[in-house]
């Protein structure tokens, strides 16, 4: 039997929970519905989902808080989490992204929306095929195990960064515009707006410390990971 995505609703008004489930139980998914932070980490506990749709606004625990903790704990790190918000405008989404958020969709959206969106943190989430190590410099990815080292060191790098690290470090040296990344490590996501890479890069960043200096902006063009920079790190 085909696998059923788990995906966990954490929403406080039934009657778009009720709805999200309904569409998402008719295309092949498992939903599981939270009306709070304090159910959803219940859920959590018990069986961890394939993503979290998250809803911004939710009584106790705000929608980003709930994805700042979800990202800190390593037992969630890697679960994909796509915040629902009825904010349109462009800080509140970037606040979502840099909460950890992998997505964000605003209310209200098509259904055929919703299920693009989940599929494709799901496609990104899917190990890439192959178990080939990518080495550059003192940086080395292992696409089988999804694990980065620097020196030796791990380094922990969440879902969407590690594919967008996998697609610079097997093209480096190059740079990439952002329409060309968002072709190439998002597919055919085409809600996504250019602004998202930056935050995304800005997160890989974070991620890589010390071996950041090695994922270069060039202005105007884009961005390009090298390995001219050896062992420095960023000033």
């Amino acid at each position: 039997m085909k696998h059923q995505p788990r995906v966990l609703i954490v929403e406080d008004e039934p009657s778009i929970a009720e709805l999200v489930s309904v569409n998402l139980r008719h295309n092949g998914f498992a939903p599981v519905w939270a009306e709070d932070g304090i159910a959803a980490q219940r859920e959590l506990d018990a069986v961890l989902p394939d993503a979290i749709l998250l809803d911004w606004m939710l009584p106790g625990q705000s929608g980003l808080a709930l994805a700042r903790k979800w990202r800190a704990d390593s037992r969630t790190r890697a679960i994909p989490i796509l915040m629902l918000t009825a904010r349109g405008d462009e800080p509140d989404k970037v606040a979502g992204l840099d909460a950890g958020a992998d997505d964000y969709i605003t209310k209200p959206f098509s259904t055929q929306e919703l299920l693009a969106r989940i599929r494709a943190v799901l496609r990104r989430r899917a190990p890439e095929q192959g178990s080939e190590t990518v080495t550059i410099g003192e940086l080395a990815l292992d696409a089988a195990t999804h694990r980065v080292n620097w020196r030796g060191r791990p380094l922990k790098v969440g879902p969407t960064e590690f594919k967008l690290l996998h697609f610079l470090m097997k093209h480096p040296e190059r740079v990439h515009s952002r329409s060309q990344l968002l072709d190439k490590v998002w597919g055919d996501h085409v809600f996504i707006e250019e602004r998202t890479v930056d935050v995304h890069v800005k997160r890989l960043r974070e991620s890589l410390g010390p071996a950041a200096g090695a994922l270069e902006t060039v202005r105007g063009a884009g961005y390009r990971l090298t390995a001219q920079v050896g062992s420095a790190a960023p000033s």
